[in-house]
């Protein structure tokens, strides 16, 4: 036993290894009792019967507890988490995949990531299913199989559990966003649009938001920097995309008319359509979906993101233009990654021009016919 200056009692052993004289540090007395001390004292003295280094040997136990602590279905989550931060993922999309991991975590977190199995996964699914979130159970099993391929991938584990589990969930309901096609139904929603009596911001973001078609973030969140009027054209950088990938969309002068009325109102704020409460940052989801419900629009009829499913239903609709040419409009991503790569590299983007152009004025067309209707019936 060692004394030190402090007084406090520490447990040693000396021992020779190699021709060198060395110490092993057992423990403090007295939370290492004595017969503690004499039982890692004989431990220590058969590791050197056989030739291993009780140092040495305490060393590797501690690597191989660090790599196991690194190996965890937690860390292995985090991990891909700060990569998917890297790469730049919208804050909101964060949310989301750790909300989805948070469910596996609970159960799994502590787990060596390459002992669970498939009826592990499995019960963690089971239990969100039992909430009757059948759609969040799916979303889960694929942010799942993500920490588990990028386990592969780091060399943490051998395979993906999440695959044997195709065909052992319920399948959700398909929901699709509320919209409106019928077009005369759609010269009604502009009409209404355009008497919007709220914030200007507000209402010129909503008559500009079915000439574009983009997605509500990528709408709210457009920059005047990403914007050439000169040549008609919207440049959006890729970390504003779902798919990762830059968008570009062409501006008919309808859209380009709204610009304009636009930086007399907030060309001196980093974004088009910037919040009431602070010029730095833009409007929210919920006020563009607000304005629609002030307009007497229930959230079951339509939502702004329900606006590129009208888009997307009346141009195939036309006839006029190629189904390549609308999805890439709408950036969509086809499930077979060979034509997707195809799709993206073709781009189309003269037809995507005239579309564009020819959109707007439908538009006009289908506002105009209402208007046309009211004053003969007023008449």
């Amino acid at each position: 036993m060692l004394v030190t200056k402090g007084a406090s009692k520490l447990w040693r052993l000396s021992y020779r290894f190699d021709g060198k004289q060395k110490l092993l540090a057992i423990g403090q007395y007295p939370v290492i009792t004595l017969a503690d001390a004499r039982t890692k004292r004989d431990a220590a003295k058969k590791l050197l019967a056989e030739g291993i280094d009780p140092s040495e040997a305490r060393k590797a136990e501690r690597r191989a507890a660090s790599i196991a602590r690194s190996n965890t279905f937690k860390a292995v989550a985090d991990e891909l988490m700060e990569k998917f931060r890297a790469e730049g993922n919208a804050e909101a999309t964060l949310k989301k995949k750790q909300w989805l991991l948070d469910f596996a975590i609970a159960e799994l977190g502590k787990r060596p990531i390459a002992e669970i199995g498939a009826p592990e996964v499995l019960d963690v699914l089971r239990k969100i299913e039992r909430r009757g979130k059948h759609e969040t159970a799916t979303r889960a099993r694929g942010t799942i199989g993500a920490v588990f391929r990028f386990g592969i991938a780091t060399s943490r584990c051998e395979r993906d559990p999440s695959l044997d589990l195709r065909g052992a969930l319920v399948t959700p309901t398909v929901t699709h966003r509320a919209t409106i096609v019928e077009p005369a139904a759609v010269g009604a929603l502009l009409r209404a649009i355009d008497g919007f009596e709220g914030q200007p911001v507000t209402r010129l973001a909503l008559q500009l938001a079915p000439l574009v078609f983009v997605r509500p973030g990528e709408l709210r969140k457009a920059e005047w920097t990403e914007f050439n009027t000169g040549a008609a054209e919207w440049r959006i950088p890729a970390a504003k995309m779902k798919m990762r990938r830059p968008h570009r969309v062409p501006l008919a002068p309808q859209a380009l008319a709204i610009l304009e009325e636009l930086r007399d109102i907030s060309g001196g704020s980093r974004y088009l359509f910037p919040s009431v409460r602070s010029w730095h940052r833009p409007i929210s989801e919920n006020t563009l979906n607000a304005a629609l419900r002030r307009l007497g629009y229930d959230k079951t009829e339509i939502t702004v993101h329900g606006l590129r499913s009208t888009a997307s239903s009346l141009l195939n609709e036309s006839g006029k233009w190629s189904a390549d040419a609308i999805e890439r409009q709408l950036a969509h991503q086809d499930q077979d990654e060979v034509r997707a790569a195809y799709v993206h590299a073709a781009e189309f983007w003269p037809e995507r021009v005239r579309m564009m152009k020819w959109w707007a004025n439908y538009l006009d067309e289908l506002r105009e016919r209402g208007r046309v209707v009211a004053i003969k019936a007023a008449s």
